[in-house]
């Protein structure tokens, strides 16, 4: 499987992604193509070798007409969907201009509609997310990937808008990192580090978040941001290359966080393990524990990811009595999973299904709906359990929905 890693521990733009991923090795020309298909050109993009902070990076010099049109999301949706775009790369820049209109439209208290995106929605935005989303199809990364992004600076201090001065991250950009659940991570730099058209190419390449996943890199790209600041490199690099996960399953690095309780009132425990897994935790459990003095206690284990650990620490400080917490890291290997829908008894019952490699080796039917499945069929339920089971072992796998 192909994968990708784009390290934002500097922050992102769409010309800076742009210009990694051709470093990378995306073809220049298709990218070039592409946007001169666009009925609002002409476009077009030039690139040159340049160094940030002593690093040689690629620099992605985007041309567009003198243009001061301002456009929403369906004058944007009608431009991309009258060019010949490959069909997953206009998926992907339709879904980026969508994800920008929902978080332009919660910052600004409208509806979708009547957001006209000023910045974003002017030409070398049009030409920094159409350029990328053929790069990324160019690279074969829109397809069934790992897209991984590491946590994301957004800087710090003012910022000139269309609608005035704003508090660096812009309000957009925390809208939708926040929505993605992407991590953000502390900068120096007082100044704007992520943009919006940025923030929302990220959050939606991303599959996860995190450090490099495991692979064989193929190609390394250095995309470079115009300005050329003292204090660190204005830079975002992307990792292309291939799953290393030879023997079929997944592989991370994930942190477990520990402490032992004896004086929670032990009604409360479900619903502290319920918010421990709705702020990130992958996995949370209680064992039981003989505490000081023989009195019965719980220890408390949760996994979770790195870039989630502050706030599962948090959840515990406050959902339970402990005065402290044990971490620990440890590696995780996981299947990877799908879902499939069987037909049963008049209606369909979802099933989770592990795959090592292409093989399928774990099926588990979603119990309320084979339940609700065999009292509609007035059927016993380990009868519809045994034949979605069976039903759902034959499907190809990656036939999800």
């Amino acid at each position: 499987m192909r994968t990708l890693w784009v390290d934002a521990g500097n922050g992102a733009a769409g010309d800076m992604l742009l210009a990694a991923l051709l470093d990378a090795g995306a073809d220049l020309e298709a990218v070039r193509s592409g946007l001169a298909g666009l009925a609002v050109g002409p476009l077009d993009v030039g690139v040159d070798q340049v160094r940030r902070h002593g690093l040689r990076a690629l620099h992605a010099d985007v041309r567009v007409p003198a243009d001061h049109v301002s456009r929403n999301l369906a004058d944007v949706v009608s431009i991309l969907s009258a060019a010949a775009l490959p069909p997953p790369a206009l998926d992907f820049a339709l879904a980026v201009f969508e994800r920008l209109a929902r978080a332009e439209a919660r910052v600004h208290g409208v509806d979708v509609p009547e957001i006209h995106f000023h910045e974003v929605g002017a030409l070398d935005a049009i030409a920094d997310v159409t350029g990328c989303a053929l790069a990324l199809h160019a690279l074969d990364l829109l397809g069934p990937a790992i897209r991984v992004v590491s946590p994301v600076a957004a800087g710090s201090g003012v910022v000139r808008a269309a609608h005035g001065p704003l508090p660096v991250p812009v309000p957009a950009v925390l809208e939708l990192l926040t929505e993605a659940g992407a991590p953000l991570r502390s900068h120096p730099a007082s100044m704007e580090l992520c943009t919006p058209t940025g923030a929302a190419l990220l959050a939606t390449l991303a599959t996860g978040w995190g450090p490099v996943p495991d692979c064989v890199p193929a190609s390394v790209g250095t995309g470079a941001g115009t300005a050329d600041p003292q204090g660190h490199p204005n830079v975002l690099r992307v990792v292309v290359g291939e799953s290393s996960a030879a023997a079929g399953w997944e592989s991370g690095e994930l942190r477990r966080v520990d402490s032992t309780i004896d004086d929670l009132d032990p009604r409360l425990w479900p619903e502290v393990l319920e918010a421990l897994r709705s702020a990130g935790a992958a996995d949370a459990w209680c064992s039981p524990a003989l505490m000081r003095k023989g009195r019965p206690g719980q220890v408390l284990s949760v996994l979770v990811d790195p870039e989630r650990l502050d706030t599962v620490c948090r959840v515990v400080f406050e959902q339970t009595t402990t005065l402290g917490v044990r971490i620990s890291t440890v590696e995780r290997r996981s299947l990877r999973r799908d879902r499939v829908e069987v037909p049963a008894g008049g209606a369909t019952v979802g099933v989770k299904r592990g795959l090592l490699g292409d093989r399928v080796v774990t099926v588990q039917p979603e119990y309320d709906e084979a339940l609700a499945a065999a009292r509609a069929a007035g059927r016993p339920v380990h009868e519809v359990l045994a034949e979605v089971r069976a039903a759902a072992g034959g499907h190809t796998p990656g036939a999800t929905t």
